[in-house]
């Protein structure tokens, strides 16, 4: 069942990829044309999210994302992550302030021929914000 598979994609993205840093599988799982609609900037190109997951594990550490739920749906996975981790690296230009952070976010992920085509994530920027200090 297609959806399924695509299910099994996000977790390996995020328990391989995300989790344990395996950047290499992004251009396994991530299309040449991927495009992930973060809300403060859009990240294009498994390349590009490999950038991004770099900058994120070195301003979170010790960074962990939970999958609270997927739900999939012909060609696309709704999915509830929860991101945990200690602001101890530069993020941004903004110096790191060693504060907790426990950030829900909810994504809907598009695919294609087996890949991960495109990304929308929904996240409250002031809390996340408000948690690190920085706001």
């Amino acid at each position: 069942m297609l959806t399924e598979e695509n299910k099994a994609i996000v977790r390996r993205v995020i328990e391989e990829l995300v989790n344990k840093g395996n950047l290499a599988i992004a251009d396994e799982v991530l299309a040449t044309n991927y495009i992930y609609h973060f809300p403060t900037h859009d990240i294009k190109g498994p390349e590009g999210f490999k950038e991004f997951i770099g900058t994120m594990r070195t301003a979170f550490p010790d960074l962990h994302v939970t999958i609270d739920d997927l739900i999939a749906e012909r060609d696309t996975v709704a999915a509830l992550f929860t991101m945990r981790g200690t602001f101890k690296g530069e993020l941004m230009g903004i110096a790191p302030t060693g504060r907790q952070l426990t950030f829900p976010e909810a994504v809907f992920i598009r695919f294609e021929n087996g890949k991960e085509v495109e990304a929308t994530a929904y996240a409250n920027m002031l809390s996340f914000n408000e948690q690190l200090g920085i706001s």
